[in-house]
């Protein structure tokens, strides 16, 4: 029998860089093992540019994404609330497991640095599907 897919939230301030991309990674890497969906503590409104160039290079249109608040994703009990070392905390959501990954904010980082934070996200992505359930 298998399992539900893990309900994972992914957040930063403006939910345009980093959390939007977890969001993707997820869904491209893993579309059967996670439910994920991304927001912003003050969301900006906009998915930022280099971002959706970045993660073009990997084979995601990040352009059909657009930044959210936390009152716009589903009000359920998330497996996990990921924050992106954005000092959020988000009290509010309710989450069995927290964590907080301290991911540099690449918005006015170019090329290959922003390229960087976005294959270091890929990576924790990554070791979250690996972890026992």
């Amino acid at each position: 029998m298998s399992q539900s897919p893990l309900r994972v939230l992914f957040v930063c301030v403006e939910n345009s860089c980093r959390s939007q991309m977890a969001e993707a990674f997820a869904k491209l890497d893993f579309p059967a093992l996670f439910d994920a969906h991304s927001s912003g503590s003050r969301p900006s409104g906009v998915v930022n540019p280099k971002a959706i160039a970045s993660m073009r290079l990997v084979g995601y249109d990040l352009a059909r994404h657009r930044s959210k608040s936390l009152a716009e994703v589903p009000q359920v009990e998330w497996d996990w609330a990921i924050t992106m070392g954005c000092g959020d905390e988000c009290p509010n959501v309710r989450a069995r497991h927290r964590a907080d990954w301290q991911v540099p904010d690449p918005k006015h980082l170019d090329g290959p640095a922003f390229d960087a934070v976005r294959d270091s996200i890929r990576a924790r992505v990554a070791e979250l599907a690996r972890a026992p359930r």
